[in-house]
C-alpha cells in the first residue's frame, strides 16, 4: 500500500486497557514514520490525556482530540482548529436528571462533571488538570462547549435521539456523546488533508468505536480493531487483530512496512 499518512484512534486501539502502549506498538510507528509516512492520533479524549501519549511517541503531527472538535498544535498544544456545540441547556439538563447517570462536559477551558469516577481520576491523574466544576451542573459557569458525554451503563438510544436536531450523536454501549453537527474525526481528518494537500487514498485510518466509522469509510483503506463492534467492523476494508493482542502493529507490518508488506 502506498500510504501518505495515517490516523490512529487511541483507546481500544493504540492502547491497551492498561492505558499503555506496547513495545511492539511503539516500534511498528517507528518504522512506519521512517518510510516518510505521517502518523496522527485521532481520538475522542482530550487534549490534556492525548498529549502525553503523543509525547511519548514522539509525534510530530497535530492531534486530533474530542472526536474532531478540537485540533492541537503538535509543539505548542494550542487549538488550531475549534468548533463548539450549542443545545439548549435548560432541557439537556432537565432531561439528564431524569436517568441515573454521569454528565462530563469538555469546553475549550477544562472539563465539568456531575460526579467523579475512575475514568477522570485517571484523566486527571494523566493530564495533572482536575475538573473545573463538580456538581450539579446547572450551577456550573461553563461556556464553549466542545463535548457532552452522558454515561448511562447502557444503551440509551432513545435518550440520545432527541438531541439530534441539535447535534451530532454517537452512541456508545454505555451512553452517548454528543458534539456540533459539522464535527467528526473524518471532518477534521479531511481539514488537515487539504492543508498538507493529501489525498483521501493515500490514507489508512485505523479505529475500533462508533466514533470512528466515518473515517473508515472515507478514508482510502480503513481499519477494524478485532475488538470492534460489528457495525465498525461493516465500515472498515480490513479487520485486524484484538488491542490487547498489538492488531495496530500487525496491520502495519502486515501492510504498511516495506519490508513487511506482501
Amino acid at each position: 500500500m502506498n500510504m501518505r499518512a495515517v490516523f490512529i484512534d487511541m483507546d481500544g486501539t493504540l492502547l491497551k486497557a492498561s492505558n499503555c502502549i506496547s513495545r511492539r506498538n511503539i516500534e511498528a510507528i517507528y518504522r512506519l514514520i521512517d518510510q516518510g509516512v505521517m502518523v496522527f492520533l485521532a481520538t475522542g479524549r482530550h487534549y490534556e490525556v492525548t498529549a502525553p501519549y503523543h509525547k511519548e511517541i514522539g509525534l510530530k503531527t497535530p492531534m486530533i482530540c474530542l472526536n474532531g472538535a478540537a485540533i492541537h498544535d503538535a509543539e505548542t498544544g494550542r487549538p488550531t482548529q475549534i468548533k463548539t456545540v450549542q443545545l439548549n441547556e435548560e432541557r439537556f439538563h432537565h432531561l439528564t436528571a431524569k436517568i441515573p447517570c454521569n454528565v462530563m462536559i469538555h469546553t475549550s477551558t477544562g472539563l465539568y462533571c456531575k460526579e467523579l469516577n475512575e475514568e477522570i481520576d485517571y484523566w486527571t491523574r494523566i493530564g495533572r488538570i482536575p475538573p473545573q466544576y463538580i456538581g450539579d451542573l446547572r450551577h456550573a459557569a461553563y461556556q464553549d462547549v466542545l463535548k457532552y458525554s452522558v454515561r448511562t451503563g447502557t444503551p440509551s438510544q432513545e435518550l440520545s435521539a432527541l438531541f439530534k436536531t441539535e447535534a451530532a450523536v454517537i452512541d456508545w454501549n454505555d451512553g452517548f456523546e454528543l458534539v456540533a453537527p459539522d464535527v467528526s474525526k473524518w471532518a477534521a481528518i479531511k481539514s488537515l488533508l487539504n492543508e498538507l494537500r493529501i489525498s483521501p487514498n493515500e490514507v489508512a485510518a485505523i479505529g475500533d468505536g462508533p466514533n470512528d466509522i466515518e473515517m473508515l469509510r472515507q478514508a482510502g483503506t480503513g481499519v477494524a480493531m478485532g475488538n470492534a463492534g460489528e457495525k465498525v467492523k461493516a465500515a472498515a476494508d480490513f479487520v485486524t487483530g484484538h488491542h490487547e493482542s498489538d492488531g495496530l502493529a500487525e496491520f502495519i507490518e502486515r501492510y504498511l512496512l516495506k519490508s513487511y508488506a506482501v
